[in-house]
């Protein structure tokens, strides 16, 4: 396939999708996109940045995350109560 037919092809399945699928693939081909940038942003943190954020994932990874609403409500509560 030349890059024409290429684009074409990825230009027919993106138009299929809908809905959450849509974001998704969207998201992805945005992250793919922006790697190398994002690989320099990662280069430019801190080490106590970047250590938090591994902290972050391997919490993650552990089952020890909380929803997004979750921790957006408690944040709510916490100042609009105050």
């Amino acid at each position: 396939m030349n890059s024409a037919e290429i684009k074409i092809d990825l230009f027919r399945k993106l138009d299929s999708l809908k809905g959450n699928r849509l974001e998704e693939a969207y998201g992805m081909l945005l992250n793919y996109i922006n790697g190398k940038s994002e690989l320099d942003d990662w280069q430019n943190l801190t080490n106590e940045q970047q250590n938090a954020i591994r902290l972050g994932i391997e919490q993650l990874d552990n089952g020890e995350g909380r929803e997004h609403k979750k921790v957006m409500s408690d944040i709510r509560k916490r100042y609009t109560n105050a």
